[in-house]
């Protein structure tokens, strides 16, 4: 009986709450890491989306593993419609938003969105025929 239990503990379902919590935490450090030495919109734009995204991971997602908040899904006989799509909707924004938001970061801190400078061609005084060149 005990073995059953402690094998309920062990199981994927119990385990991922834990997991994303985990790595919720881990993408803010990383962010933050990222852009403390970084200035500038790149590191608003990391720390930014590596916030919702933790809010995401560490908060929502287990709070729907946890039965806390409602699963929304088309067709489900809901204590409350209106609350469940609201949390779905706020789970959407942040999650999509966070990675969005991050991604930009990145790429801007690669330098991979920055458009390069374009140069302005110096005028250079052409001779005439009749002038002397020396």
């Amino acid at each position: 009986m005990y073995f059953v239990q402690l094998f309920q503990i062990a199981s994927i379902d119990a385990v991922r709450p834990v997991f994303m919590i985990v790595m919720g935490i881990f993408l803010m450090l990383v962010a933050w890491r990222l852009a403390r030495n970084t200035e500038g919109w790149s590191a608003r734009l990391m720390v930014g989306g590596a916030f919702l995204l933790c809010v995401g991971y560490a908060i929502l997602i287990p709070l729907y593993d946890a039965g806390k908040i409602e699963k929304y899904y088309p067709g489900a006989n809901l204590h409350s419609p209106s609350t469940a799509l609201a949390w779905h909707a706020v789970k959407l924004v942040v999650m999509n938003a966070g990675w969005l938001v991050l991604g930009l970061g990145l790429g801007l801190h690669s330098g991979l969105l920055r458009v390069p400078l374009i140069r302005k061609v110096s005028k250079t005084r052409t001779v005439s025929g009749h002038e002397s060149v020396a």
